[in-house]
C-alpha cells in the first residue's frame, strides 16, 4: 500500500471520528437540555404545589379567625360592647378568604399582604379578650351592684309593704273604734189617739203608727259628721216593709242593693244624742215577730224586735 493511500485512510478515519465525537457531545447536549428542562419542570410543579399549600394553609387559619370573630362578636353583644370595628374587619376578612378560594394564581405580592395580616387578626383577637374581660368584670360589678340595690329595694319595699299593713290595720282599728252603737232602743205603738203603749206585743187594731227611738252612743274616735239613718223593719217572712209613699227606699250594703224602710239624716254630735222615727202603719201588720234593723255607713248599729197578735 502506497504512503498517500494510507494518509487518506487515516484522514477517513480521523473526520470519522470527529464526526463521532460532534454526535456524541450533541446527543449529551440534549440529553442534558432534557434534564435540565425536566428537572424545572419538577421545581415548578413542587413550587406551585407549595404555593397550593401555603394557599390553603393561609384560608384556613383565616377560617379559623372568622369563627372566632363571630365568637367574640356575640360574647362583647352580651356583655353590651360595641361591635361596629369587629363587624367590619370581619367583612374584609371574608373578603379576603373569597380572594384565596376563588383565584390560585393571586399575585404573589397580594397573597404576602394576606398572609402577613393572619397575625395582625390575631392581635386583634387577643385585644378583644382583654377587652371581654374588662367587660366581663364591669358588668359583675354592676351585677352586684344591681344585687344589692335590688336587696335594699326589697328591705324598703318590705319594710313600706309592713308600715302600709301597719297603717292598714291602724285605720281598720280606728274605723271599727269610731262605729256608731244605737243604744236604748224602743219600739212605742201609737193608738188612733196618739196614746203610746211600750210593750213586746202588740195587736193590729192597738196600733196605728209605730215609733222608733234609740240613743247614739257617745264614741271619742267617731268624727262629728252628717249621717244616714236607715232603719229597716222585716216581717217574720224576712220581707221588708216598703212603702215609697211613705219615704222608703233602697241603699247598698256589701254591693247588693237592699230595701229599708224609712231613713233620716242626722248630724252626729258624739253627745249621746237621741234619733226617732215615726211610721204610719197603712194596712195591718202580718201576724208575728217582727225584726227591726238600724244601720248607717253600711253596718248595722243595732236591732230590736216586736210581734204582732
Amino acid at each position: 500500500m502506497s504512503t498517500y493511500q494510507t494518509e487518506k485512510k487515516e484522514e477517513k478515519f480521523s473526520n470519522k471520528k470527529i464526526l463521532l465525537i460532534v454526535i456524541g457531545i450533541l446527543v449529551l447536549a440534549n440529553l442534558v437540555t432534557l434534564f435540565l428542562f425536566y428537572q424545572n419542570n419538577q421545581e415548578s410543579e413542587t413550587a406551585l404545589q407549595s404555593n397550593k399549600r401555603e394557599l390553603a394553609e393561609t384560608y384556613n387559619k383565616l377560617e379559623s379567625i372568622s369563627n372566632e370573630l363571630d365568637l367574640k362578636i356575640e360574647e362583647i353583644q352580651k356583655l353590651g360592647g360595641d361591635v361596629e370595628e369587629l363587624r367590619l374587619i370581619r367583612e374584609t376578612l371574608e373578603q379576603e378568604k373569597e380572594q384565596l378560594q376563588n383565584d390560585q394564581q393571586l399575585a404573589q405580592k397580594r397573597y404576602n399582604q394576606i398572609r402577613n395580616r393572619v397575625e395582625g387578626y390575631r392581635e386583634l383577637l387577643l385585644r378583644k379578650d382583654e377587652e371581654i374581660s374588662q367587660l366581663k368584670k364591669l358588668n359583675d360589678a354592676l351585677y352586684s351592684e344591681n344585687t344589692e340595690l335590688k336587696e335594699e329595694q326589697r328591705k324598703l319595699n318590705r319594710t313600706l309593704s309592713e308600715v302600709q299593713s301597719d297603717k292598714q290595720q291602724l285605720a281598720q282599728k280606728v274605723e271599727q273604734a269610731s262605729k256608731l252603737t244605737a243604744e236604748n232602743i224602743k219600739v212605742v205603738g201609737l193608738s188612733g189617739n196618739g196614746k203610746a203603749k211600750e210593750r213586746d206585743r202588740y195587736r193590729n187594731n192597738q196600733i196605728e203608727q209605730m215609733q222608733l227611738s234609740f240613743n247614739l252612743a257617745k264614741n271619742e274616735v267617731a268624727p262629728v259628721e252628717g249621717k244616714d239613718i236607715f232603719v229597716r223593719v222585716l216581717e217574720p217572712d224576712g220581707s221588708v216593709i216598703f212603702d215609697v209613699a211613705k219615704g222608703s227606699g233602697t241603699f247598698m250594703l256589701d254591693g247588693k242593693e237592699i230595701f229599708y224602710t224609712m231613713k233620716k239624716e242626722i248630724l252626729y254630735d258624739n253627745t249621746g244624742q237621741e234619733v226617732s222615727f215615726l211610721y204610719d202603719k197603712g194596712s195591718d201588720y202580718v201576724e208575728g215577730r217582727h225584726t227591726v234593723e238600724i244601720y248607717t255607713d253600711d253596718y248595722v248599729i243595732g236591732k230590736t224586735n216586736f210581734e204582732i197578735r
